[in-house]
């Protein structure tokens, strides 16, 4: 343990010579005891959050109302709270004041008994007042204490239930899924869409989202989040899902979702990404996929439409989803198309990706052809002649271009 995260383990050294009591908590203790590898350590202590700042040089109070200290030791950063009973929650997701309390009180402030061990690094040992390992062991997903109250003081728990249960391969004991289900109308406004979003796209880190989306839809989450999920029956909702497995694991969090909603047009996604506050990048792909599912059902399509579509950093992400929805047996044809005609199309999508176009605006105004729309839309022409014609020399494609009838244009403007 002491090799393999020796900053957390000098935090806690630190603490307990000064006579502190020091643990590591949370869902560490859960993937230590699953030999899940991590590097997400969080520390409870009885330090109070002014002995924590006096300790240690390099602090940052990002929650001391709730005391939180983060700690960084090099290039490492850890949160170091001390026990607390969290007091008088009103609004669904955070207490309105909270009181320095002991380990064991601490613990069964937490939200899941398999997340609310402790561990102590300096004599290997777990500490565990909610009989979190007997869960671990049964692979089951337990509230600590009593399920309606845990999740009425934060009602993200119910989506974090399903996250790990889908991440672990765990059951939600029946008791917490009867408190769920009993809540999950009541998901907004206590959480914000942001920390909705994060739990999405911490499942979509790990296999078995298309699950997890089922399991939501299972307790009433799902058509809380999304009110047009309302009218699909469990049947549909797995045919949609059945691609997301297939997946890369880079792929777009937005992509997964959008599977659940095929028919939805390019205004209806992009007002989902705006009700989901999504960025501005997250948004620039779904109109790339959208434009790409465009392009993949044309019969007839140019080479300077696919070169362009290659040349896209979300091309490949496209290309995945698309082949998620195929059968085994078609997606091997599928690529080889691909495949073939990306090689063919190799130095024209260079030239896109580089911004080196065989034509270029100099050689246009050489010829007299002066900065504005209509050279722009030459120097589009030039490039289509280019690639679908596959001419590489620039004197050639100027010659086929002088036939064209935007040259008469400009030889009529001139």
């Amino acid at each position: 343990m002491q090799e393999e995260h020796p900053e957390a383990r000098f935090i806690v050294e630190t603490l307990v010579r000064e006579g502190f009591v020091a643990y590591y908590a949370g869902g560490w203790v859960r993937d230590y005891l699953l030999k899940y590898p991590s590097d997400d350590i969080d520390i409870a202590t009885n330090a109070s959050p002014e002995a924590i700042q006096a300790l240690f040089p390099k602090t940052v109070p990002i929650g001391i109302a709730f005391g939180i200290i983060l700690v960084l030791v090099g290039d490492k950063e850890f949160e170091v709270a001390t026990f607390r009973n969290d007091i008088e929650y009103k609004d669904g997701r955070r207490p309105t004041r909270i009181e320095f309390t002991t380990p064991e009180e601490d613990a069964k402030r937490r939200d899941f008994t398999i997340n609310g061990m402790f561990y102590d690094p300096l004599q290997d040992k777990v500490i565990d007042h909610v009989e979190g390992k007997r869960d671990l062991e049964k692979k089951t997903i337990r509230a600590i204490g009593n399920p309606h109250q845990r999740i009425k003081e934060d009602r993200l728990r119910m989506i974090r239930a399903v996250r790990l249960s889908c991440r672990l391969g765990f059951s939600i004991e029946q008791e917490t899924v009867d408190a769920i289900c009993a809540h999950a109308g009541e998901l907004f406004p206590a959480v914000a869409m942001e920390r909705i979003w994060q739990e999405f796209t911490k499942m979509a880190a790990y296999p078995g989202f298309g699950r997890a989306l089922i399991t939501l839809h299972d307790y009433g989450l799902l058509q809380t989040i999304f009110p047009a999920a309302r009218s699909l029956s469990l049947k549909e909702l797995k045919e949609r899902a059945r691609p997301l497995d297939d997946f890369p694991a880079d792929t777009p969090v937005i992509a997964y979702l959008l599977e659940l909603f095929p028919h939805a047009s390019l205004e209806e996604r992009l007002a989902m990404c705006k009700y989901l506050k999504l960025s501005k990048s997250e948004i620039q792909f779904v109109h790339f996929l959208c434009k790409a599912e465009a392009l993949i059902q044309q019969k007839e399509v140019e080479k300077i439409e696919w070169a362009y579509f290659y040349a896209s950093p979300s091309a490949s992400h496209s290309l995945h989803v698309f082949a998620a929805r195929l059968q085994i047996h078609d997606r091997r044809p599928y690529w080889e198309e691909h495949e073939k005609r990306k090689l063919e199309l190799q130095p024209a999508i260079l030239r896109i990706q580089q911004r080196t176009p065989v034509v270029t605006s100099n050689q246009l105004k050489e010829l007299g052809v002066l900065p504005g729309v209509l050279m722009g839309k030459l120097l589009h022409e030039a490039e289509r002649i280019a690639i679908n014609e596959g001419i590489e020399d620039p004197h050639k494609v100027v010659e086929k271009l002088r036939h064209s009838p935007l040259w008469q244009q400009f030889k009529a403007e001139k």
